[in-house]
C-alpha cells in the first residue's frame, strides 16, 4: 500500500512539473519588434504627408494603419480585423479614442467614395499612430 501511495505521490509531482513547463513555454512574452523597420517605414510614411498633394492625406492615414496592424498582429493580439484587435488590445494605448479615431478616418476613406481629408485630419491621425506604435514598444 504505501508503495502504491509513493508511486501515486511521485506521478502527481511528474505531471505537475510537466504542466508548469508546458504553461511557461505557451506564455506570451513581450513582442519584440524590429524597432529599426517601424521606424524606418513610419518614417517614410511620414515623408508622404505634403500640404500640396491632397492624395497624400489618404495614402498616409491607410498605410500608418496598415503598419499599427501589422504591429497589433506581431504582438499576438487577437481578432479577425483591425477593429477586434483594437477591441482585444485592452489598455495598451494611452489614447485608444484617438486610435479609433484614425482607423474610423482609415475606414472612410476606404469605403466611402466621396470622402476627402484635410490636412490637419491627416497629420493629427499620423500623430495618433505614431503615439500608438510607440505604446507597443515598436518605434
Amino acid at each position: 500500500m504505501n508503495n502504491e501511495l509513493v508511486t501515486m505521490l511521485v506521478a502527481i509531482i511528474i505531471v505537475g512539473i510537466l504542466l508548469f513547463f508546458a504553461i511557461s513555454l505557451t506564455k506570451k512574452r513581450p513582442t519584440a519588434y524590429d524597432k529599426e523597420e517601424y521606424q524606418s517605414d513610419f518614417l517614410r510614411i511620414e515623408n508622404t504627408l505634403s500640404r500640396e498633394n491632397e492624395l497624400s492625406f489618404n495614402t498616409v492615414v491607410t498605410e500608418a494603419d496598415k503598419l499599427l496592424d501589422k504591429a497589433l498582429c506581431e504582438a499576438g493580439i487577437p481578432g479577425r480585423t483591425m477593429g477586434d484587435r483594437l477591441k482585444a488590445s485592452g489598455n495598451r494605448f494611452s489614447q485608444l479614442n484617438a486610435v479609433w479615431y484614425a482607423h474610423k478616418l482609415r475606414n472612410q476613406i476606404a469605403h466611402e467614395h466621396n470622402f476627402h481629408l484635410n490636412y490637419n485630419q491627416a497629420a493629427h491621425s499620423l500623430e495618433t499612430y505614431k503615439k500608438a506604435l510607440q505604446d507597443l514598444g515598436a518605434i
